[in-house]
């Protein structure tokens, strides 16, 4: 396990690029109606904007910029889809088909308070508390 905790910085900032590729696929999928067989959604719409929020902010997670403020908007995103889109359907997650929201939603409330680490744009040799997001 020590071999794993002296990896952490790499392991969390692989994380993080994964899940910002991951979650700008859906923001591609909604807004140009690529990946999957749906049609795009309307840009003037609440799947529009989040197919926005998803693609800009999963690039930004992604690339490791200004990840704190990107993953603390895209965490509030996903909670609200949790209880807009699917809580009102049934009480369990996996009843409503709403695991991937409450996921996303605490995976990027962690990136909010965690920055953007190494491999990042924002990465300098003595990460400051700068990106990280004060409520």
């Amino acid at each position: 396990m020590n071999a794993l905790r002296a990896q952490s910085e790499t392991i969390y900032a692989t994380t993080r690029i994964v899940v910002g590729f991951l979650f700008a696929l859906h923001g591609v999928e909604k807004m140009f109606g690529v990946i999957s067989r749906d049609e795009p959604v309307a840009l003037f719409s609440l799947l529009g904007a989040a197919g926005v929020i998803e693609l800009i902010a999963g690039v930004m997670i992604c690339l490791g910029l200004k990840t704190s403020w990107a993953a603390f908007i895209s965490s509030g995103q996903m909670a609200v889809a949790y209880f807009y889109a699917h809580q009102p359907r049934a009480f369990w997650p996996l009843e409503n088909d709403g695991e991937r929201s409450i996921l996303y939603c605490f995976i990027f409330l962690y990136f909010a308070a965690k920055g953007s680490g190494i491999l990042s744009l924002d990465h300098t040799t003595t990460q400051s508390d700068s990106d990280t997001v004060s409520i």
